[in-house]
């Protein structure tokens, strides 16, 4: 959680962004409180393990990686506000959102029933939205939702929750996981991209302060 004070620096919010085709509008939820720890996984794609001597250290593409982290969703503020989403909903609509990562649009659904009462055995599974992983401007990342957690501790007297703690995993989308032709692809290269950079930066640095131990 990010606590606030006159006297700190105004910290950007993490956001997981939604966009689905059949809807005109992304589906933008942004962080109420960052998370105090984020967990990440990273896997090398290495070659077959029977490759040869020269070929051992050769990657197949950019590793698997995994995200995890804790959100706090609250609406203690927005009730105290009498904010009316808030006061009808609870935290509802905060909770929707991230869920909705995990389910196709109904749209899809629906133009695919009559194909289903015809008897069409061969009907495209409804694809689930595309979304970006917002950590800072430095860090955008295509995902994929893994798993959701959710676990409502507060309930206003219409059983809306209204304070809630939610787990999230993600797998992280490279390009080995998406099309030339999708916007993900150039989303992950930029960031592998920058990643280089800042590595460049890091051997720069460590040059110039070893440099730095030894008297000229």
């Amino acid at each position: 959680m990010v606590l606030s004070s006159p006297l700190a620096p105004k910290v950007l919010r993490g956001a997981i962004v939604s966009v689905d085709p059949f809807v005109p509008l992304a589906s933008v939820v942004i962080f109420q409180y960052n998370p105090d720890s984020l967990s990440r996984t990273i896997k090398p794609k290495y070659l077959e393990d029977n490759a040869s001597k020269s070929e051992v250290t050769r990657l197949a593409g950019a590793p698997d990686e995994e995200i995890k982290l804790d959100l706090e969703i609250d609406a203690a503020d927005q009730l105290a506000t009498a904010n009316p989403v808030a006061t009808a909903l609870g935290i509802s609509p905060q909770l929707a959102a991230l869920e909705l990562l995990a389910y196709p649009n109904s749209a899809q659904l629906i133009a695919n029933l009559p194909l289903m009462a015809a008897g069409m055995v061969e009907i495209v599974p409804p694809s689930g939205p595309f979304a970006l992983f917002v950590y800072g401007p430095k860090r955008v990342l295509p995902v994929r939702l893994q798993e959701l957690t959710v676990i409502e501790e507060m309930h206003d007297p219409l059983l809306n929750p209204i304070r809630a703690k939610v787990s999230v995993g993600m797998r992280v989308l490279s390009y080995n996981d998406l099309s030339i032709s999708h916007r993900g692809f150039y989303v992950y290269l930029a960031n592998q991209v920058f990643k280089e950079v800042l590595g460049k930066i890091n051997t720069a640095s460590g040059a110039a302060g070893a440099a730095a131990d030894f008297p000229t």
